[in-house]
Protein backbone atom coordinates (compact mmCIF):
# COMPACT_ATOMS: atom_id res chain seq x y z
CA UNK A 1 0.00 0.00 0.00
CA UNK A 2 1.39 3.52 -0.92
CA UNK A 3 0.63 6.44 1.53
CA UNK A 4 0.98 9.58 0.35
CA UNK A 5 1.39 12.62 2.95
CA UNK A 6 1.85 16.35 2.30
CA UNK A 7 2.50 19.14 4.80
CA UNK A 8 3.95 22.39 4.26
CA UNK A 9 1.02 24.72 2.34
CA UNK A 10 0.52 27.71 4.31
CA UNK A 11 -0.64 31.35 3.07
CA UNK A 12 2.08 33.82 2.13
CA UNK A 13 2.63 37.14 -0.16
CA UNK A 14 3.58 36.83 -3.76
CA UNK A 15 6.75 36.79 -4.00
CA UNK A 16 7.10 34.68 -1.11
CA UNK A 17 8.63 31.01 -0.81
CA UNK A 18 7.30 27.97 0.68
CA UNK A 19 8.41 23.96 0.91
CA UNK A 20 6.09 21.06 0.59
CA UNK A 21 6.88 17.89 1.99
CA UNK A 22 5.44 14.73 0.82
CA UNK A 23 6.08 11.97 2.98
CA UNK A 24 6.40 8.53 1.56
CA UNK A 25 8.48 5.20 2.50
CA UNK A 26 11.95 4.59 0.25
CA UNK A 27 10.78 2.28 -1.25
CA UNK A 28 8.39 4.39 -2.96
CA UNK A 29 10.67 6.83 -3.71
CA UNK A 30 13.09 3.98 -5.24
CA UNK A 31 10.51 2.18 -7.43
CA UNK A 32 7.70 4.43 -8.12
CA UNK A 33 7.53 7.45 -10.55
CA UNK A 34 6.33 10.89 -8.35
CA UNK A 35 4.99 14.18 -9.28
CA UNK A 36 3.39 17.14 -7.97
CA UNK A 37 0.06 18.62 -9.25
CA UNK A 38 -2.41 21.19 -8.49
CA UNK A 39 -5.72 22.00 -8.62
CA UNK A 40 -7.41 25.35 -8.72
CA UNK A 41 -11.23 25.88 -7.93
CA UNK A 42 -13.21 25.39 -11.09
CA UNK A 43 -9.93 23.84 -12.93
CA UNK A 44 -8.48 20.61 -14.22
CA UNK A 45 -5.45 19.24 -11.89
CA UNK A 46 -2.46 20.51 -13.21
CA UNK A 47 0.80 19.04 -13.96
CA UNK A 48 4.01 20.98 -11.64
CA UNK A 49 6.76 18.26 -11.43
CA UNK A 50 7.15 15.23 -12.48
CA UNK A 51 10.67 13.05 -11.08
CA UNK A 52 11.49 10.67 -13.68
CA UNK A 53 12.78 7.07 -12.88
CA UNK A 54 16.79 8.93 -14.39
CA UNK A 55 16.32 11.41 -12.21
CA UNK A 56 15.39 14.09 -14.69
CA UNK A 57 12.36 16.40 -13.34
CA UNK A 58 10.02 17.87 -15.90
CA UNK A 59 8.46 20.76 -14.72
CA UNK A 60 5.19 22.88 -16.03
CA UNK A 61 5.80 25.43 -17.97
CA UNK A 62 3.89 28.02 -15.44
CA UNK A 63 6.84 26.67 -13.28
CA UNK A 64 9.97 26.50 -14.66
CA UNK A 65 12.48 28.44 -12.52
CA UNK A 66 10.99 28.97 -9.85
CA UNK A 67 9.95 25.82 -8.35
CA UNK A 68 12.20 22.43 -7.32
CA UNK A 69 11.67 18.96 -6.65
CA UNK A 70 13.95 16.95 -5.04
CA UNK A 71 13.98 13.69 -3.09
CA UNK A 72 15.25 12.81 0.50
CA UNK A 73 16.23 9.45 0.67
CA UNK A 74 16.86 9.63 4.88
CA UNK A 75 13.55 11.54 5.63
CA UNK A 76 11.99 9.29 3.55
CA UNK A 77 10.53 12.60 1.56
CA UNK A 78 9.58 14.35 -1.49
CA UNK A 79 9.89 18.13 -1.84
CA UNK A 80 8.76 20.54 -3.67
CA UNK A 81 10.61 24.30 -2.98
CA UNK A 82 8.18 27.05 -4.36
CA UNK A 83 10.05 30.43 -4.83
CA UNK A 84 8.94 33.47 -6.40
CA UNK A 85 5.05 32.53 -5.43
CA UNK A 86 2.62 34.10 -7.64
CA UNK A 87 -1.08 34.70 -6.62
CA UNK A 88 -1.47 31.98 -10.36
CA UNK A 89 -0.09 29.53 -7.93
CA UNK A 90 -2.76 29.15 -5.32
CA UNK A 91 -4.17 25.73 -5.79
CA UNK A 92 -4.28 22.59 -3.72
CA UNK A 93 -1.34 20.93 -4.25
CA UNK A 94 -0.99 16.91 -4.20
CA UNK A 95 1.75 14.81 -4.32
CA UNK A 96 1.36 11.36 -6.93
CA UNK A 97 2.86 7.99 -7.37
CA UNK A 98 2.56 5.36 -10.14
CA UNK A 99 4.64 2.26 -10.32
CA UNK A 100 7.32 2.55 -12.81
CA UNK A 101 7.24 0.40 -16.00
CA UNK A 102 9.37 2.22 -18.32
CA UNK A 103 8.74 6.10 -19.03
CA UNK A 104 6.70 7.63 -16.18
CA UNK A 105 3.26 9.30 -17.13
CA UNK A 106 2.98 12.60 -18.23
CA UNK A 107 -0.47 13.55 -16.73
CA UNK A 108 -2.32 13.26 -13.87
CA UNK A 109 -4.40 10.10 -15.23
CA UNK A 110 -1.57 7.82 -15.05
CA UNK A 111 -0.93 8.67 -11.38
CA UNK A 112 -2.72 5.57 -9.30
CA UNK A 113 -1.85 6.58 -5.74
CA UNK A 114 -2.67 10.36 -4.28
CA UNK A 115 -2.10 12.27 -0.77
CA UNK A 116 -4.54 14.11 0.71
CA UNK A 117 -3.14 17.31 -0.43
CA UNK A 118 -2.15 20.54 1.19
CA UNK A 119 -3.27 24.33 0.76
CA UNK A 120 -0.79 27.30 -0.87
CA UNK A 121 -3.00 31.00 -1.03
CA UNK A 122 -0.37 33.12 -2.48
CA UNK A 123 -1.98 36.91 -1.91
CA UNK A 124 -1.33 39.92 -3.89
Amino acid sequence: QVQLVESGGDSVQAGGSLRLSCTTSRYTLLHYCMGWFRQAPGKEREGVAIINMDGTTSYGNSVKGRFASSKDFTQSALYLQMNSLKPEDTAMYYCAADLARGTCPATAAGFGYWGQGTQVTVSS
